[in-house]
């Protein structure tokens, strides 16, 4: 009598046509994270050696000596702190304006029927598509009308209403936060806001945990309309600083290398963050989903 734990031969051999597809699998990822890895790696490389080294060919890949040196070239040439300063006061600014924004036009869009709903939602699918270099000129006459140019505040309301974020919540709140819920709250006495925030903002912290990363990145990023807009040396974001490193014909690559890592970190920090949340809010929905 043969007992369930024996294994026959066709599961053995299921088994043993599974092992190499996984194989396969994990080389093909182990690869890409490799690809994904190697510029970081690589910015590395060049901001711990001297110019002289990243021109050698073939080049040099391994770390040097020359990180401390390099980034007190940096911290000479450019006001790295202060433009620095500037840069995380209109990234988290933006942010948290975007989040709030963008969410409660999300949940008003996904379960809310008010007129021209349709209409409304398809003109932001338009602009969403157009590329943003067409508001450039439009976005500095306004900031010029109302006297905002030169001023961090004229990096922050433009972004504010950012199609993507408003398009991505809506769909995830559509799908992720239950009509019988909100029917419960609204039997309760709870309003719009109160619908808003007390039921479909916990239900939606993945979607933030995205959009937080995005937007931080977005407005940490952006050279060209603060490179347009702020006409004061003092209000300078990091991009544009790091800019004046690439000048010239005979650039120190190792010292543009060096404020490239560094004005990176933050990034890594705040994705090292926001990334926790949106991976493990992901994995509670597909074990509740199960």
């Amino acid at each position: 009598m043969t007992t369930a734990a024996t294994t026959s031969p066709a599961t053995g051999a299921r088994r043993r046509l599974r092992r190499p597809k996984g194989l396969t699998t994990h080389i093909l990822l182990a690869l890409a994270v490799l690809i994904s890895v190697f510029p970081f790696l690589w910015t590395i490389v060049m901001a711990t050696n001297t110019t002289k080294d990243i021109y050698q060919s073939p080049p040099k890949l391994t770390f040097g000596s020359h990180l401390l040196e390099n980034i007190r070239n940096v911290l000479d040439t450019i006001d790295f702190f202060g433009s620095m300063l500037n840069t995380v006061v209109v990234a988290c600014v933006t942010t948290v304006l975007v989040l709030f924004i963008d969410s409660l036009a999300a949940f008003a869009f996904a379960k809310f029927d008010f007129p021209g709903r349709k209409v409304l939602f398809g003109t932001l699918l338009v602009f969403m598509m157009l590329p943003l270099q067409l508001a450039v000129l439009p976005q500095f006459i306004l900031m010029s009308e109302i006297g905002w140019v030169g001023m961090l505040k004229a990096l922050v309301w433009p972004a504010l209403s950012n199609a993507f974020g408003i398009f991505w919540l809506r769909q995830y709140i559509e799908n992720g936060v239950p009509d019988e819920l909100l029917d419960a709250a609204r039997i309760d006495g709870a309003g719009f806001f109160r619908q808003y925030w007390n039921v479909a903002l916990p239900m939606i912290k993945p979607a933030l945990s995205f959009l937080a990363i995005y937007a931080f990145v977005n407005a940490w990023n952006d050279y060209v309309w603060p490179l347009i807009v702020l006409t004061n040396p003092d209000h300078v974001t990091l991009q544009v600083e790091l800019a004046q490193l690439n000048v010239g014909h005979n650039t120190d690559y190792s010292m543009v290398m060096a404020g490239v890592l560094m004005a990176s970190l933050p990034l890594v920090i705040v994705f090292s963050i926001f990334a926790r949340g949106f991976i493990a809010g992901a994995t509670e929905g597909a074990v509740q989903g199960s």
